[in-house]
Formats: C-alpha cells, structure tokens, sequence
C-alpha cells in the first residue's frame, strides 16, 4: 500500500481492520512503533470515516516481521527495508510458479 491510496469508506463490517491501540496491542508494541513504520513508509494506515488510523490483517503481518527484526537489533529502517524485499520476493516466487505450472501444462493463459 502506498500513500495517496484511496480505500473509500471503511466499514468494520466491510473491512476488518483494527485501531491503532488494538494493533499494537495484538502485536504486543506500542502505538509509537506503528507511526515509526509508518514514517518509514512500510505501511499506510487506512482511514475511517472520522479519520482514525486503522491497519488490516495483512498490515499488522508485515508489522509484526518488522517488530522481529527490530526486537533483534536491526534499526526501524532497515527492518522496514527488509520486510518490504521479503514481500517482493514472495510475490515474485508466486508469479514463477504460475509461470512454470503454465509451461508444464502448456497453456499460455494459465497464469493468473
């Protein structure tokens, strides 16, 4: 997610996402860590109607492998930088798989 993403109105019904108080309590930091990932760009926060800060499932994910490398002495940035190859690099493992599974099947349009 980058800044600037338009998510619309956000729904707890709709959406499930959570405060910021309840993320960093299920991941077990503080609210302080949440803006730091934020200001490193690692994550944008997703608006409410009032405008509170609100963070998904796969936001608090991608936190809480940040809150790891943290917890082991890797700066915020850097730990940020890290998740964000580690994302990218799964995303790209994903697509070859679908890109070998199409080859094996010889169908082109497999991919998805």
């Amino acid at each position: 997610m980058t800044a600037g993403e338009s998510f619309g109105r956000l729904d707890d019904d709709d959406y499930p996402a959570y405060t910021m108080g309840r993320a960093a309590e299920m991941l077990g930091t503080t609210q302080g860590f949440l803006r730091a990932v934020g200001e490193a760009r690692l994550i944008t926060p997703l608006r409410s109607e009032g405008g509170h800060r609100r963070y998904s499932r796969y936001q608090l994910r991608i936190a809480a492998r940040a809150r790891e490398l943290v917890d082991q002495g890797t700066p915020i940035e850097a730990a940020c930088r890290i998740v964000i190859l580690e994302d990218q690099l799964e995303e790209a493992q994903r697509i070859n798989a679908e890109y070998r599974r199409a080859a094996v099947s010889g169908d082109p349009t497999a991919t998805g």
